[in-house]
């Protein structure tokens, strides 16, 4: 029987609440790494809770970031996209909402988190979130990418990063441009950053959610999903030991 739990964490920035969900193993007394959690453009859903589950149960304690606000929960694309639009067009908007989630994560008290081995991932949206947390200069020990854009509107800020990155992305994404990789690459070497690219042949959009099923869109693919999600713990396992 799991052992991992699911909590509320309520806050307000700038006098908007923002419900987020503290995931962690209640069977775990010791401090574990703090992992913010950036959830694809549907915000905080049961499908994002899952997933969080699914880390937490490695160990960690995890943060599924709320980013639209407590009363904004879309329940279909357009509401998503009313939603996420905002924030993609205001970056400093964005940061703001997951530094707040990044300082909620480290101020509860509900269980203790090692808050020297911290780190961030997200899906789709959420992947960008997680970049930009650390283009930020979050004291990250890693910002990991699941079939995220790369695209940032200030490259120079990559100089901020602290910790490795690594992106995990679906070869045959559309909803990547092709030309946002060598300027990825391009950005995190001319800062100096530790980054890795896994590009994942045949894989679309959305490729670690299991409810995606728009064939050459948004398809999910648990071989690819199993290799990025190994990916992402065997990182993370390195930089939490550093």
């Amino acid at each position: 029987m799991s052992t991992v739990t699911v909590k509320s964490i309520v806050y307000e920035i700038e006098g908007t609440a923002f419900e987020s969900r503290l995931v962690y193993d209640t069977d775990i007394l010791s401090p574990r790494p703090g992992l913010v959690m950036a959830p694809n453009w549907m915000g905080v859903t049961e499908g994002a809770e899952r997933i969080a589950q699914a880390v937490a149960s490695k160990g960690y304690v995890v943060l599924l970031a709320d980013l639209y606000g407590k009363s904004v929960r879309p329940t279909n694309p357009d509401d998503a996209g009313a939603a996420m639009m905002p924030l993609k067009d205001d970056r400093a908007l964005l940061r703001k909402r997951m530094q707040a989630a990044y300082e909620q994560l480290q101020a509860q008290t509900l269980t203790v988190v090692d808050k020297a081995n911290m780190a961030a991932f997200g899906f789709c949206f959420g992947g960008c979130c997680a970049l930009e947390l650390a283009r930020d200069g979050a004291p990250l020990k890693a910002a990991v990418s699941f079939h995220g854009t790369l695209d940032t509107p200030n490259p120079a800020d990559a100089k901020n990063i602290a910790g490795s990155v690594l992106v995990l992305h679906g070869a045959a994404d559309p909803l990547v441009p092709k030309e946002q990789l060598p300027a990825f690459e391009a950005e995190m070497d001319a800062a100096g950053v530790d980054w890795q690219l896994l590009s994942y042949g045949g894989a679309v959009h959305s490729f670690t959610d299991p409810e995606a099923n728009t064939p050459g869109m948004f398809m999910y693919d648990q071989k690819t999903s199993d290799r990025a999600f190994q990916a992402m713990h065997n990182l993370l396992e390195e930089v939490f030991k550093a």
